[in-house]
């Protein structure tokens, strides 16, 4: 089968760090189920892998999570797909990725294809929607933990990222929170507003400045997806007294101190939307019906593709041209590819 990989870590620009192989097609087992590969989408993860984490012996590393495609074989002990089946899922940390022309996943965190959208728009969004998903309703807890005296508010920090799209549009449809979401140039801006945030602030200024500006008080939560290094000490500012605070990304050092000098008793949670499948957790099934949920909501017309970019057909070259946007930190939405 086809497919894009490397053997060792290399810069984006270096023609190595990704390239077209072959490999030999894979056999379902378990739970397993084997899916051809429609459309996928890329994230900071597989950037961040790409640059860190060799291929084992003179194996290949194949990357890639979110993924769109259809079942055409399954393990026995499979009971919730059949071959034909349409499906979009977000893969896991431990096995060979979504790069290729076929892979396996496991049933238990695979969700049914929204029938609304195509292979390339339904790729753009499992991995992110369950990070906000878990962020918002297991981390964070927003529907049952109110915080006395603050505003009932979520401040978004990233907005215009992967995570912070779906993230808007879970909190605006599903809960009462008062959105704030944060992006810094006029594009970005008007994406974030056009996703459903009742306020977008600059985070390129003093954030804690901005959001005083708004009149609403302190909010109660804040999510960081993005940059939490250089935001922290605004974070600390601007968040209300026992205040819930989560993060996704990966700051050189988070100092506690900080936090603890203001003395407002900040809950901090770190959201790993892997860990299910990394630990095989009881719940990993969560997974699967969450992308059920996220399914139903496309399908209704809730929320939407976050499809920013499309970036061609799935092969090393385009692959790089989209891990060195995610570099720049100038990706809005989602970049997805199609087909090979």
């Amino acid at each position: 089968m086809r497919a894009v990989g490397y053997r060792t870590p290399l810069p984006v620009a270096d023609p190595n760090s990704l390239v077209d192989i072959e490999l030999p097609r894979l056999v379902p087992g378990g739970r397993d189920l084997l899916v051809e590969i429609k459309a996928i989408s890329v994230n900071p993860v597989d950037t961040k892998v790409r640059a860190g984490v060799a291929a084992e012996g003179e194996d290949w590393k194949v990357l890639g999570w979110d993924a769109a495609g259809v079942v055409v074989e399954t393990g026995p002990e499979v009971t919730l797909f059949k071959p034909g089946d349409e499906v979009f899922y977000a893969g896991a940390l431990t096995r060979q990725g979504s790069n290729a022309e076929f892979q396996l996943v496991d049933e238990r965190i695979v969700g049914p294809k929204p029938k609304t959208l195509g292979w390339a728009e339904a790729a753009a969004l499992p991995l992110t929607a369950i990070t906000a998903w878990e962020t918002l309703f297991d981390r964070l807890d927003v529907k049952n933990r109110g915080v006395p005296g603050a505003a009932p508010a979520i401040l978004v920090i990233g907005g215009a990222g992967g995570v912070g799209s779906i993230t808007i549009q879970l909190a605006r449809k599903l809960t009462e929170l008062t959105v704030i979401a944060t992006a810094s140039r006029p594009e970005t801006r008007a994406w974030a507003a056009e996703l459903g945030a009742h306020h977008v602030v600059d985070h390129s200024k003093p954030l804690a400045q901005e959001i005083a500006a708004l009149g609403i008080g302190a909010p109660a939560f804040v999510f960081s997806t993005t940059n939490t290094d250089r935001h922290l000490d605004e974070i600390v500012e601007l968040i209300a007294p026992q205040g819930h605070f989560a993060v996704i990304d990966d700051p050189a050092t988070l100092d506690i101190m900080p936090f603890k000098r203001v003395r407002k008793s900040v809950a901090i949670h770190w959201e790993l939307m892997f860990t299910r499948s990394l630990f095989g957790t009881p719940d990993m099934g969560e997974q699967g019906r969450l992308l059920g949920e996220v399914f139903r909501l496309v399908d209704s017309g809730a929320i939407r593709t976050t499809l920013g970019d499309h970036f061609g057909r799935i092969n090393a070259e385009n692959l790089r041209r989209a891990h060195a946007l995610i570099e720049s930190g100038r990706a809005r939405g989602k970049i997805v590819l199609e087909g090979f």
